[in-house]
């Protein structure tokens, strides 16, 4: 399914690349990234044989380190732009949806909203996900209207100055207790990892992220990035954890309808607007939708997901289930000697 483009007024945009542009600049990246990639140490994938590490992040060789790098190189941000990033497992599903609808809340009714149809990844589309040679006739970024919304794993400290500089876009930032996070990629990578390939273990899994080889990993480098990056220009990044928006998902609402420029005003809070958004973009809700049962997600013309797959349980603690006692000391004791000194800390 194509990325689905809100129909909201859109700027004139005068620079859009012709094809032979885009084709060039393509090609640019494709010889960057074949000079780069045979020297990059390797290890152990979790859905591809292996991942490879660049500039001191963990990624597939043959999708996210190849659009990293057009990003990188050639990627316009807009100042109205508003990305969604995350470390995968992270709730990025369900804060996409809850943006796009407070957003877009103006322009659409509960009743036939486009998330009743469509899935959250499609209202809310990938950036480092979509910006392929092949996708790029139905995903034209210069034709999206203002403002885009876009999810990034990116690292903040891989980002382009484009993208980072104080007078650009915005960020909002989601990390989660790292306990669940590794339970929750594991099981999700488990079900998308070839069928040639053998699948990890939860003890493999868990050495490999305590190392911090996993996909956009390590973890800790990944949260920090964005946590330190928000304490120096907090107008800029909204640092947001999983378990506040579990337990006070009114509050976080009302916060990202502050800080995107879309503040909900005392009429819209008296006829509980955000009660309503809530209801609509929580997991009961969405996982019980026919699109988010059938439809599937092509993130590379190797990785095709279905919608399902994003819709697990939604739990806070549920690594309880299946960590043992030495594997949670073990990851709490990584948690806080990494963490030590930022300010920013997770509940056991």
């Amino acid at each position: 399914m194509a990325a689905f483009q809100p129909s909201l007024e859109c700027d004139n945009i005068s620079n859009i690349h012709s094809e032979q542009t885009d084709s060039d600049l393509i090609q640019k990246t494709d010889e960057r990234y074949r000079e780069t990639l045979p020297n990059l140490p390797k290890g152990k994938g979790w859905i591809t044989e292996h991942l490879v590490q660049y500039q001191g992040f963990w990624l597939t060789p043959n999708a996210a380190l190849k659009i990293l790098m057009w990003v990188q190189d050639h990627f316009k941000p807009r100042p109205t732009d508003i990305f969604l990033a995350s470390f995968p497992k992270s709730g990025t599903t369900w804060l996409k949806a809850l943006i796009f609808a407070t957003v877009n809340r103006t322009r659409y009714g509960f009743a036939d909203h486009p998330l009743l149809t469509t899935g959250p990844h499609d209202c809310f589309p990938f950036l480092d996900a979509h910006l392929q040679e092949k996708d790029r006739s139905r995903f034209d970024l210069d034709r999206f209207p203002s403002p885009r919304l876009l999810s990034i794993h990116i690292p903040y400290i891989l980002l382009p100055n484009s993208m980072t500089d104080h007078q650009s876009c915005r960020f909002v930032y989601i990390c989660r207790d790292p306990k669940d996070v590794l339970v929750s990629k594991w099981l999700f990578l488990n079900k998308l990892r070839p069928k040639d390939l053998p699948p990890i273990s939860l003890e493999e899994a868990f050495e490999l992220f305590c190392q911090g080889i996993s996909h956009y990993g390590p973890f800790w480098d990944h949260v920090l990035g964005y946590w330190e990056a928000s304490l120096e220009t907090p107008e800029k990044i909204l640092f947001l954890k999983y378990e506040d928006l579990k337990k006070e998902p009114l509050v976080v609402v009302k916060r990202l309808g502050d800080f995107l420029g879309y503040p909900f005003s005392l009429e819209e809070e008296s006829k509980g607007v955000v009660e309503e958004i809530v209801k609509l973009c929580s997991f009961e809700n969405l996982s019980t939708l026919e699109v988010n049962k059938v439809s599937e997600q092509k993130f590379s013309k190797d990785t095709i997901i279905d919608n399902r797959h994003f819709f697990r349980k939604g739990k806070v603690g549920d690594w309880k289930s299946y960590l043992t006692t030495e594997m949670v000391e073990r990851l709490d004791e990584i948690t806080y000697e990494k963490l030590l000194g930022s300010g920013l800390v997770f509940g056991s």
